[in-house]
């Protein structure tokens, strides 16, 4: 199973858990031990992931970090863990300052199960960062986030690849925040900014600015809305030629069998508890009727293999693997309920789920 497949996975479990937990103790081991896991540590082998490690910090004796992966015997990411739910300002850092300082791991983790924030020293050697150079939330990714926590996966880790990276991460991250922040609330040094640039130096008003502080957000918008218009219609010109394209070769040969219906809604109906039931939609072809997350090839839930109307066959997908099974009527899709709910609950965010 693919690390986002995972991670879908273990986020649809603390969707459920996360309002229960009310201790750091069980955050670390119903959320944050699994997490460790899945990037491909044996969190039961000490060798590897060791709980509670001893840093001595001067005078200090016996201070510890909550987890500590190592690699060749040394320490190469700590982790400090806060309870679910809990508040992961700078202040709540202070220990992982500490132990950051005197282990020779070059990354820090500050984490409540949901939100883990990765520290390194950018600014000075071997002193963290006050600010993250990456933070990933495990309720609300994006794939090229799943792409960056890829790197500090066992078999993925590098210091030096990593590194390479994380200042162009830093600062991107920091850059959007701002430009995020001037798009529903510009400040007046960018709106003055503005100003000179389109009414070519002229005097910048209490009135001028109050006006084009609202242009320059209206602009914003615009033009956010028109780059997303642009891009959907891309997508939908390309999806509509390609499909037009199969279907003018196809279609004279497909013909939608009333048992292929009666599927398709059967399998409209198991799922209806999870998602609106216009994002589960058919696409049928010569050997099989494909039911698809969202009309997305590359999101199958499963095939309706009906062809011979003597033996019907039902695809099920576990990752990318097809599993076909045998089926003596329409009625024992139903069997197959919990897999075709598990497998469509992997394509959708987990916020967005209605129920399990």
């Amino acid at each position: 199973m693919d690390l986002i497949d995972q991670i879908k996975e273990l986020a649809l479990r603390i969707n459920k858990v996360k309002d229960s937990i009310q201790t750091e103790e069980a955050t670390k081991n119903a959320l944050i031990m699994p997490f460790i896991q899945i990037l491909g540590y044996n969190v039961f082998d000490p060798s590897e992931v060791t709980p509670e490690l001893i840093a001595d910090i001067g005078l200090k004796k016996g201070e510890k970090v909550d987890y500590a992966i190592l690699m060749d015997g040394k320490p190469i990411i700590l982790f400090e863990c806060k309870k679910s739910g809990g508040d992961l300002n700078i202040n709540h850092a202070s220990q992982l300052f500490r132990y950051f300082h005197v282990t020779e791991a070059r990354f820090g983790i500050l984490t409540n199960g949901i939100s883990y924030r990765f520290f390194t020293d950018l600014e000075q050697p071997n002193k963290m960062d006050e600010r993250p150079f990456f933070e990933f939330h495990i309720l609300d990714f994006k794939d090229q986030h799943v792409e960056e926590l890829k790197k500090f996966t066992k078999a993925a880790f590098n210091i030096e690849q990593i590194l390479n990276t994380a200042s162009d991460l830093k600062y991107t991250r920091a850059v959007g925040n701002i430009l995020d922040e001037w798009i529903d609330n510009p400040s007046e040094d960018f709106v003055k900014l503005v100003c000179g640039e389109v009414l070519n130096g002229k005097r910048f008003t209490p009135a001028i600015k109050e006006q084009f502080t609202q242009i320059t957000k209206d602009a914003f918008s615009q033009l956010i809305g028109e780059k997303i218009t642009e891009r959907l219609k891309m997508a939908m010109d390309q999806s509509t030629g390609s499909r037009t394209s199969q279907q003018g070769q196809e279609s004279s040969d497909i013909t939608t069998s009333n048992e292929e219906m009666g599927g398709f809604h059967i399998v409209r109906a198991i799922l209806c508890e999870l998602t609106d039931p216009k994002r589960i939609v058919m696409r049928d072809a010569k050997s099989y009727c494909a039911i698809l997350f969202g009309d997305n090839n590359r999101k199958p839930i499963c095939r309706l293999r009906f062809n011979n109307p003597s033996k019907l066959s039902l695809g099920l997908f576990d990752g990318s693997e097809e599993n076909i099974i045998s089926i003596d009527e329409l009625s024992d899709i139903y069997k197959h309920a919990d897999q075709l709910r598990k497998t469509t609950a992997a394509y959708i965010n987990p916020d967005e789920i209605k129920a399990i």
